[in-house]
């Protein structure tokens, strides 16, 4: 039997696919003019402000109610400034300075910049306690490891992103801190005696009248041991629309991940998610073409004519998805920014930790600096520039900055740049350097040979007991690199 246009449109009004290019595709035009809801920018979309101004305006002129999302945390995952990385650190620096008010104007800052090149909905906060260091996914987007902390620093960052008129999305619920498997590639189980940790932030956020709340594609046996949170009634209508009390927007994370897809395929997916109670399917990160998009659509529409989806929860997803776009559409920014915000927290999140009365610091002369850089996880774009040799060549004129990957820094490898480095300082870059055996070896080698070098850690700093001096930025930003450049030429930028 041929699905109905009718119902084909209801399965529309619930999708937000992705897409390849610079300008919307043939084949979203079509579909935004018959009343595709939403649309996901990644990286690949985005140039300049300019340019996804110019987009945004595109794709409402085929639907002027469409809601157009993206992942722009700040920090380790942007999309707006991922040629150049982030000009504001990410949220666990944030929960380091622990000023609920910074919190709030950099949310409000960030708002302003997505208003005005027509972003309506930014998938952020990161509501997630990282109280796993370990966690592979996570880690410094979260505010931090306690729940209290995390908490109030969500309804910060909320209160100011929808004081910009752009709506927030906590994520990833019911909690993906306290998990060491990454869900796009598995299911992460979340421990009985975490949950309701993890659901603090959650709670609060939904006090703060958040808009939307993202789902994680988690294992939760106290509240079903057999399907992920983003498929489990239990989880989306039980918990979190009946015990919580959450009226607003529910969206799934990536529906193409393993942890979902992997068993049902991205259309059952989808349908099994809006069956449970999830309003919005978002989609694209690793498919961004049509035919992904025409099956998820036909996918829910099937469902409904099987009976595996109430055709009422259909209408119900939709109507919620099209409140939202008319909060958007009525909301608005005073258009005020701080572009020096984002580096005044950078610095005040930096921690330092001397280990040696020598005068390491600040610097004597132009330094060698080793960067010791592990594969990241695919919510971080690998084109996002990072790193401290940069800004800290532009004080610093002659830094010379070797890069090293895991399979490159071997022994030979390690004495060579020992041997480079004999006679000016030495500066050793990590990131999350106690979840890599092969940082941790590198390191030892190096500081074993240069017992005065400097380290900088920009992931996780679970040691600070490393180096003459060891520096803990909580964060790899390109704020986070100034900062540390800073701490080690005892100067300012300007």
């Amino acid at each position: 039997m041929p699905l109905s246009g009718d119902l084909l449109r209801l399965a529309d009004d619930v999708l937000f696919p992705g897409f390849t290019g610079h300008t919307p595709p043939d084949w979203l035009r079509r579909r935004l003019g018959r009343g595709l809801a939403g649309v996901v920018l990644f990286s690949r979309n985005i140039a300049d402000p300019g340019q996804v101004a110019r987009l945004t305006a595109a794709l409402r002129a085929e639907n002027p109610s469409v809601l157009i999302g993206t992942d722009e945390e700040s920090g380790e995952v942007t999309r707006l400034e991922v040629a150049r990385g982030s000009s504001r650190p990410g949220g666990y620096a944030l929960g380091v300075v622990d000023d609920v008010a910074l919190t709030e104007a950099l949310a409000a800052d960030l708002g302003g910049d997505l208003a005005e090149v027509g972003i309506t909905i930014d998938f952020a906060p990161s509501a997630d306690v990282n109280s796993n260091p370990d966690n592979p996914v996570i880690g410094l987007r979260a505010f931090g490891a306690d729940p209290e902390l995390v908490a109030r620093h969500t309804r910060a960052f909320v209160r100011g992103l929808q004081s910009a008129g752009v709506a927030a999305c906590a994520k990833h619920f019911p909690g993906h801190g306290d998990t060491s498997i990454d869900s796009h590639h598995g299911v992460p189980v979340v421990a009985q005696d975490g949950i309701e940790d993890a659901l603090l932030p959650f709670r609060e956020a939904i006090k703060e009248g958040v808009k939307a709340v993202m789902t994680g594609h988690l294992l939760v046996p106290s509240y079903d041991a057999e399907r992920p949170a983003t498929l489990s009634p239990k989880v989306l209508t039980g918990l979190l629309r009946e015990e919580l009390g959450f009226q607003g927007l529910i969206i799934t994370d990536g529906i193409e991940m393993a942890a979902v897809a992997g068993e049902y395929g991205i259309g059952g997916a989808s349908a099994r998610a809006i069956a449970a109670g999830a309003d919005a399917i978002c989609v694209g990160g690793e498919h961004a073409d049509e035919a992904t998009a025409a099956g998820i659509r036909d996918a829910i529409a099937t469902a409904v004519t099987q009976g595996l989806l109430p055709e009422e929860r259909l209408a119900d997803a939709a109507r919620r998805v099209r409140e939202l776009a008319s909060w958007a559409a009525s909301s608005g920014s005073d258009g005020s920014r701080d572009g020096n915000l984002g580096l005044a927290a950078a610095r005040r999140a930096i921690r330092t930790t001397r280990r040696s009365t020598a005068p390491v610091l600040p610097l004597a002369a132009a330094p060698h600096v080793v960067e010791l850089a592990p594969e990241m996880n695919l919510a971080i774009d690998r084109n996002t520039p990072w790193g401290l040799g940069e800004p800290l060549a532009r004080l610093l004129p002659g830094t010379e900055v070797t890069r090293l990957a895991a399979g490159e820094a071997t022994g030979a490898e390690l004495e060579r740049l020992i041997g480079a480095a004999a006679g000016r300082p030495l500066v050793v870059v990590v990131r999350d350097a106690h979840r890599h055996a092969w940082q941790a070896e590198a390191l030892r080698h190096l500081l074993s040979a240069r017992q005065d070098a400097v380290v900088v850690e920009m992931g996780l700093p679970v040691r600070s007991d490393l180096g003459a001096v060891h520096i803990a930025t909580y964060g790899s930003a390109r704020v986070c690199g100034q900062a540390a450049a800073e701490i080690l030429t005892g100067s300012l930028y300007t």
